[in-house]
């Protein structure tokens, strides 16, 4: 198949099964949300805040760096004198052994630590269980994280997409059959059954790739690598893992305590501990997964630009990366633009209909103008690792979260919750900004700002307008998820319409890119 159908092939169908998973997680979260209420819901995020700095402890960048190194080979291999099986088989045992080794270390320490981090950090004594358990599913979830990035470079994504959406059917299945028991007690149980539900499907679904891993290899013929080859390996990995973890370690930890200081600065602002998880809780498990929803679609592609990026680094096809840079951005600042415009037009309906019980409709106002930045910023940060700049993106990340500490301590005891809205702007400005930048200056990308970002916003901004004022004429607002879908479709046929218009997009251009891939 040729690499660029195979790359949209991959692509669509990541996009499509990142979609389903991410309209059944977010409907799975209204379900827990109702279910244990948002108090537990704050709970729960504050283990799942000490559970990711753990997670990242156990992965360390290794999917990114078994996906760079693995497609290295790969491009290098393209001439036929590269030993490209024999290396990618060396790739994978020195990465598997990674994985393992650090995940039992972090797993070791989330156990042996979980008493001490609950009472004394968290500051609450339920959470302790929850961390205990999960310390369980860590290293099944390395060793996945370096399986997957294998897949991921041999442009065999589908492996991955099934492994993902059988881990959700699993997840969720287990979760519903805990809770219905559980939460009739209390809320550390109805924690605890969450986190037991995510570690059986962790565990059942590292069995699951680790089979289809096996077979993938046992076709590959191996042979033998070179002895320089083999030499190389460890050094290389250390060099892409090394920047990718540091980075993660950081950030991650920071942003932990950004996380334990949140529900204490609105405390201090005034709320109670019980409001103040309850705002917590539906920011963060209810809010943010909504307004990121949509992002399925750019950053399934986003995480194919790791393996083409590398591939072409390496051949040294730099008029293929700028070509692969334009496209990029225009397609998601486009998207990006909007889908933030539809979020805002229809921010009341989606609290009232998907999140009744809770103040959502505000904080999706309020986050839906920051989505473009944020959509960017995850593609923006695959092709600057595809580049091999693993340690600028680290020090760009340390300083968002640096940045998100200092700011939440300083103005969420003044102004509440919306001194963390403030936060979030600015954090993420200052990060988008940074890589945008790094990546227009390496690859001299010119940027059509006009054709990019004005038509867009005056196009949105149109069709959000036309889209209210035939509700408004109608008194047809919705009510329903499937009223909601149907205006979302609405708003973006207008938009799409109005893009064409202004000529922000060429249906000609359309259509001749489709042909030509079809027809390869």
């Amino acid at each position: 198949m040729d690499r660029l159908k195979r790359f949209f092939v991959n692509g669509i169908l990541m996009t499509l099964v990142s979609l389903a998973v991410r309209y059944v997680s977010v409907g799975f979260n209204v379900y827990i949300s109702n279910k244990i209420g948002a108090v537990a819901m704050g709970l729960f995020t504050l283990v799942s805040s000490v559970y990711g700095f753990a997670l990242t402890l156990a992965t360390s960048g290794i999917s990114l760096a078994t996906t760079k190194l693995v497609s290295e080979a790969l491009g290098r291999g393209a001439s036929g004198n590269y030993p490209t099986n024999a290396t990618v088989g060396k790739i994978m045992k020195k990465s598997l052994l990674f994985a393992f080794s650090l995940s039992i270390s972090a797993s070791l320490l989330l156990f042996g630590s979980a008493e001490y981090v609950g009472t004394e950090i968290l500051g609450d004594g339920r959470t302790v269980s929850s961390l205990k358990i999960l310390a369980l599913s860590l290293p099944p979830i390395a060793l996945s994280s370096s399986m997957s990035g294998y897949f991921t470079a041999m442009r065999k994504v589908y492996k991955n997409a099934a492994v993902q959406v059988l881990a959700q059917a699993i997840r969720i299945y287990a979760c519903v059959m805990l809770l219905s028991s559980a939460v009739a007690k209390d809320m550390e149980s109805a924690c605890i059954a969450i986190v037991s539900a995510t570690v059986l499907s962790e565990c059942i679904c590292f069995a699951i790739e680790a089979i289809l891993f096996y077979i993938e290899r046992r076709r590959a013929k191996i042979g033998s690598a070179s002895s320089s080859a083999d030499r190389e390996l460890p050094s290389k990995l250390i060099r892409i893992t090394v920047p990718v973890a540091l980075s993660a370690y950081m950030r991650s930890a920071l942003v932990t305590v950004e996380h334990l200081l949140i529900p204490w600065g609105l405390e201090r602002s005034g709320a109670t501990r019980d409001l103040s998880l309850a705002a917590y809780g539906t920011l963060h498990s209810v809010v943010f997964p909504l307004v990121l929803f949509p992002s399925a679609i750019s950053s399934s592609f986003a995480g194919l630009l790791v393996p083409e990026i590398s591939e072409s680094d390496a051949a040294g096809d730099k008029a293929r990366i700028e070509r692969i840079v334009s496209r990029v951005l225009k397609t998601v600042l486009i998207y990006s633009v909007g889908t933030a415009g539809i979020l805002m037009c229809l921010s009341s309906e989606l609290g009232h209909v998907l999140f009744p019980e809770s103040d959502s409709a505000s904080f999706i106002l309020m986050i839906a103008p920051l989505v473009p930045v944020m959509y960017l910023d995850t593609s923006v940060d695959s092709i600057l690792k595809g580049l091999g700049y693993q340690f600028y993106t680290m020090v760009v990340n340390i300083v968002d979260a640096s940045l998100s500490v200092i700011l939440v301590w300083l103005l969420l005891p003044r102004f509440g919750i919306m001194g963390y809205v403030i936060t979030v702007y600015f954090t993420e400005l200052v990060n988008a900004t940074l890589s945008i930048t790094k990546l227009i200056t390496v690859t001299r990308t010119p940027v059509k700002i006009f054709d990019w970002i004005v038509k867009p916003i005056v196009s949105i901004i149109l069709a959000t307008a036309a889209l209210r004022a035939i509700l408004g004429s109608l008194g047809a607002f919705a009510e329903s998820r499937a009223e909601i879908f149907l205006h979302v479709l609405l708003a973006s046929v207008v938009y799409f319409a109005l893009l064409l218009l202004c000529r922000a997009l060429s249906l000609k251009k359309i259509f001749r890119s489709v042909r030509g891939f079809l027809n390869k």
